[in-house]
């Protein structure tokens, strides 16, 4: 069983940069890829970033290459988003989610991959 409890999100101008964090427990982090996922009212979940258990590799949605970086420190079994240059259009409740593939070799932005979700963060972009 792996809990995840995200933080970090909150109200923000167009513009501006918030860093959410994923706390993970339970089970040996290091193995598996986390991704993060944004969804809003009435509409799919879609991909943002994920990243493999090694921090070696990462890969980005479309909408958020350039601006959105993903990082992970194992020692603490936490997952970043720094999200910068934020738009109006990233406001989304925001997910991350565990593999549930032990060491993945090719990220995936399918969230039917991932197994372990935490409860949401939400994040909100003024105009």
């Amino acid at each position: 069983q792996v809990q995840l409890v995200e933080s970090g999100g909150g109200l923000v101008q167009a513009g501006g940069s918030l860093r959410l964090s994923c706390a993970a427990s339970g089970r040996t982090f290091s193995n598996y890829a986390v991704g993060w996922f944004r969804q809003t009212p009435g509409k799919q979940r879609d991909f943002v970033a994920a990243i493999k258990g090694s921090g070696g590799s990462t890969y980005y949605g479309d909408s958020v290459k350039g601006r959105f970086f993903i990082s992970r420190d194992n020692a603490k079994n936490t997952v970043y988003l720094q999200m910068n240059s934020l738009k109006p259009e990233d406001t989304a409740v925001y997910y991350c989610a565990v593999d549930r593939v032990l060491l993945r070799f090719v990220l995936s932005s399918s969230d039917s991959e991932y197994n372990y979700w935490g409860q949401g963060t939400q994040v909100t972009v003024s105009s």
